[in-house]
């Protein structure tokens, strides 16, 4: 029986076709199966574009290069201030007065001791002459004679001292009038009529009207990755349309307690628009220059070099390339592009680690 089941099956092995031995295509479960890979993945992109005037700025005010403190050289209640915030003045002008009840007191008393004080030196002059005249007729001891030579050094001193007195009394009545020492703007007011200031409090700030100046505040990690020679544009708000570049002139060497941010202050060109005051906005970077920027993680570090990944879009397909880029240094998460990129490119933003050049990429979307 087993020999007759084989001879039947060889037969059918030979007279059947060799296709007959093939296995059904949806049988197949080997390395021969087809698979689907899918549409290509939709990458984060960013389209690089001109910020505008605002991009990277900070906000600033002009002020002069020279400022002075005003304030009274002794105690005193302010009974005048013949200025007011943003008035004009001249070098000389009188700007506030103190009263003078007090100051003019200690001055007669001053006086009323130098006319005492020179009574007792005349008195002791005229102690020693007769005493010297005693002496020489033996009546006098040479013990009265010194002390009468005593008694006058004394007197000469105590006049002196007087002297000196009334001399500090009249300067202080002086001090009870505030005169301005150049001609600028009142900048600032800090009292009113009325209050009693001490010596060297601040009643008022005196701005010259000569050299203006652009003071911006940047935290200390942006002044860490400031260029050598970095140039700032400078503009007013109203005004976008006007830039010009200013350079730094000088950095404060502490920071803000407060705020924990340093000043700078930008030297700008003698046709600066700005008036004394106003409010501007600053950012790094020379006018007319377009603000380009890119988020930190788009910036993909290779042999030195800065590199992005840029889209390019043809009809339904994407592909991405791997482009060189000179950028300034990082300032509050994002990157300013000198050089590399133009306005309306499509750059990749995020996963810029895990992709290759010629590597298709599907649809755009926003960060």
């Amino acid at each position: 029986m087993i020999l007759r089941l084989g001879a039947i099956a060889l037969i059918l092995l030979t007279a059947s076709p060799a296709s007959a031995l093939h296995l059904p295509e949806w049988m197949r479960f080997g390395s021969h199966a087809s698979v689907d890979p899918g549409p290509p993945r939709p990458v984060v992109t960013e389209i690089v574009m001109d910020q505008g005037s605002d991009a990277r700025s900070v906000p600033g005010v002009i002020v002069s290069r020279t400022e002075v403190t005003m304030a009274f050289q002794t105690l005193g209640r302010m009974i005048a201030r013949h200025v007011d915030l943003g008035d004009r003045v001249e070098k000389g002008q009188l700007l506030a007065e103190l009263s003078t009840d007090d100051l003019v007191a200690s001055t007669r008393a001053a006086r009323a001791a130098v006319d005492s004080a020179e009574v007792q030196l005349e008195t002791a002059r005229t102690t020693l002459q007769r005493t010297e005249a005693l002496a020489r007729r033996d009546v006098a001891s040479d013990s009265q004679l010194e002390q009468a030579q005593q008694a006058l050094a004394a007197a000469e001193a105590n006049a002196e001292q007087t002297r000196s007195q009334l001399i500090q009394a009249q300067d202080t009545e002086g001090y009870a009038r505030m005169t301005a020492p150049f001609s600028g703007v009142i900048s600032a007011v800090y009292e009113a009529s009325g209050a009693v200031v001490s010596a060297g409090a601040p009643v008022m700030q005196l701005s010259a009207d000569d050299t203006h100046e652009a003071a911006i505040d940047l935290p200390e990690g942006a002044l860490a990755v400031l260029p050598d020679d970095p140039a700032f544009t400078v503009w007013q708000r109203q005004n976008p349309g006007h830039e010009v570049t200013a350079t730094i002139d000088r950095i404060e060497p502490l920071a803000d307690i407060a705020t924990r941010t340093r000043r700078l202050y930008l030297t700008l060109p003698p046709d600066a628009p700005f008036r004394l005051g106003a409010l501007i906005r600053a950012r790094l970077g020379a006018a007319g220059e377009p603000a380009l920027t890119l988020p930190d993680a788009a910036i993909l570090m290779r042999d030195g070099q800065s590199h992005v990944w840029r889209v390019t879009r043809e009809g339904d397909s994407a592909t991405v390339k791997l482009v060189p880029v000179r950028t300034r240094p990082s300032f509050e998460g994002r990157c300013l592009i000198l050089d590399g990129l133009s306005e309306g490119d499509e750059i990749v933003v995020r996963g810029v680690h895990h992709l290759q050049p010629g590597q298709q990429v599907g649809r755009r979307v926003d960060p």
